[in-house]
């Protein structure tokens, strides 16, 4: 009996159930509108972007479409990749933090034909990583896409100063604002390049805090080396060498509807420049001068840290520091297990970092070693990568960059 008291049996629901699921194994994607279609294709990781246009006429049409983009800037947001920086500085390969794997990106035409190697990556933000070559030029690409813009020149009033930091805000798919700190570091000022109009902007003087928590006096004379013997009784200086993709690092916050620009001095001073009321201020250091090896500033969540590389009595020590400015104190918020640490003491090791969300991003380089480790700053959880492997061969990094993978990013 199929039916019993005006009810379907048990054994006929299971095979219209068992039917139903063949009907959807049968399901096409060619059957979903367009519309449709770009939806599901833009929930797909970014890299997959680089394949869409070899499935078949129909995806590859997707792949260039306006529609297609639109879904994807509705996606909330996508883990970040970080684009790699090797000693000869002009190549490309990033690590998706979302497949924890190495991949290699073709340069874009523009870089690659016009830039050659003299072009070398300062600053990221978005979906977008700013380049700028010896002659002081700029160019903004979108890795994923390919698309590159070339800045129109910066006067050559504003070349003649020591430039401090470079950094890139993205406010939009659409819109974005690249921002020069230059000058003397007693007199500072900063010149913005606005993309929507496509022009830079007017130069503004940049005020000494009046109550600067490190003093007027103590860091005037920031741009001095500072001399100490080193346990084996040589001379050193404090000035720091920094790689050169690394020369301009900053990181910027926007806190409480100001923006500011963090970045090193000379002599590992963070220096703090609040583009919205216009005035600039220095931190104290987090340790004795003859304690701090290497330092770098990140940004992670709309918030700037330091991450320190410090050597005492014969260990090294990789620690994560906050900055209280009610109690203008510096507090620990992550530190590397001793494990880890204690093979970078007296290696020299230039630790350059790069912020993503709640993860940091180091690159531990030296003559003797390079390794490249993920630090999750809630957890307080430690990874050491795989080696990148290119043609069989083990590529070394100085330095990263983070950068969100959206193909709908304009430059």
């Amino acid at each position: 009996m199929e039916k019993a008291n005006g009810c379907i049996s048990r054994q006929s629901r299971k095979r219209k159930l068992h039917q139903e699921g063949n009907d959807m194994l049968n399901f096409s994607l060619d059957e979903l509108t367009d519309d449709l279609l770009d939806r599901v294709l833009s929930w797909l990781p970014t890299w997959t972007f680089f394949r869409l246009r070899s499935v078949c006429k129909r995806w590859k049409s997707v792949a260039g479409s306006e529609g297609f983009k639109l879904a994807c800037s509705r996606i909330p947001s996508r883990e970040p990749w970080f684009f790699m920086v090797g000693p000869s500085l002009n190549q490309s390969v990033v690590f998706d933090s979302a497949e924890r794997s190495w991949k290699k990106l073709n340069h874009p035409p523009l870089l690659s034909n016009n830039c050659n190697c003299d072009s070398i990556p300062v600053a990221a933000a978005g979906g977008l990583v700013c380049f700028r070559n010896i002659s002081g030029d700029y160019l903004v690409c979108n890795p994923v896409t390919g698309s590159c813009r070339e800045l129109p020149l910066v006067n050559a009033d504003s070349l003649d100063r020591p430039l401090h930091a470079v950094a890139v805000n993205a406010y939009s798919k659409y819109f974005y604002k690249l921002i020069l700190v230059s000058g003397d570091l007693s007199m500072l000022s900063f010149k913005v390049y606005n993309s929507s109009a496509d022009c830079w902007e007017e130069e503004i003087m940049l005020r000494r805090k009046t109550d600067d928590c490190t003093g007027h006096d103590s860091n005037d004379n920031d741009d001095d080396a500072m001399y100490f013997l080193s346990k084996a009784g040589n001379v050193v200086a404090t000035n720091m060498l920094r790689s050169p993709s690394k020369q301009y690092s900053s990181v910027i916050t926007l806190k409480d509807g100001e923006e500011i620009v963090y970045f090193l001095s000379s002599s590992g001073t963070v220096v703090a420049c609040n583009l919205t009321r216009k005035h600039f201020s220095k931190y104290p250091r987090l340790l004795p001068v003859f304690f701090e090896y290497s330092v770098d500033v990140v940004e992670c969540k709309g918030e700037m840290l330091v991450v320190m590389l410090s050597e005492f009595f014969e260990s090294a020590s990789l620690r994560v520091w906050r900055f209280d400015e009610k109690t203008k104190t510096w507090h620990q918020i992550a530190s590397m297990p001793p494990a880890m640490s204690h093979e970078f003491c007296g290696k020299k090791v230039d630790v350059n970092c790069v912020g993503a969300g709640d993860q940091i991003f180091i690159c531990i380089s030296s003559v003797e070693l390079c390794s490249y480790v993920l630090c999750d700053i809630v957890a307080n959880d430690w990874v050491e990568l795989s080696k990148c492997f290119m043609n069989g061969e083990a590529m070394n990094f100085m330095s990263a960059f983070s950068f969100e993978p959206r193909i709908e990013a304009c430059v």
